[in-house]
């Protein structure tokens, strides 16, 4: 068993979270031994869940609903599961979103590098759009393509 101090510690995580957790009804069989929380392993377990679902951008009441499925026992395992997965596919998208990301930065990194070097953009702007080396022609065209999916200005 774990003091509040303690998880609060494990998980760098302030007390008075781990207390709003609490009081929101995220950890359901949170022992208390004189009005003292007490931590088990079953709680430690969850905060990592917690931790995680939050940290994919789930509200605090979406990760309540999520522990009283768990609660609910095997019948709420496909709605865990959906949760997971969706949870699952939001993270991966935006995993694209931020290499495309950083394949402008690496190539804008390159472009004044090579600029700085070469004294002007001349040499650099007679190579665009096509004829780049390889390896800097894979990040212009992956960093470039991210500005697709940012929204218009109309």
């Amino acid at each position: 068993m774990y003091s509040i101090g303690q998880i609060s510690e494990m998980f760098n995580i302030p007390v008075s979270t781990l207390r709003y957790y609490d009081k929101e009804g995220l950890f359901p069989e949170l022992e208390r031994k004189s009005g003292i929380r007490k931590f088990s392993e079953r709680e430690a377990e969850a905060l990592r869940v917690i931790e995680c679902l939050k940290a994919s951008g789930l509200e605090i009441r979406e990760i309540k609903q999520f522990m009283d499925w768990t609660t609910e026992g095997s019948a709420t395992y496909e709605q865990r599961r959906q949760l997971f997965e969706t949870r699952l596919k939001t993270v991966e998208e935006e995993i694209l979103r931020l290499q495309k990301i950083r394949d402008m930065l690496k190539y804008k990194c390159w472009y004044y590098e090579t600029a700085l070097r070469d004294g002007s953009e001349d040499g650099i702007n007679a190579m665009l759009p096509d004829n780049l080396p390889p390896e800097i022609q894979k990040l212009h065209d992956s960093g470039f393509s991210f500005t697709a999916d940012l929204p218009q200005n109309k």
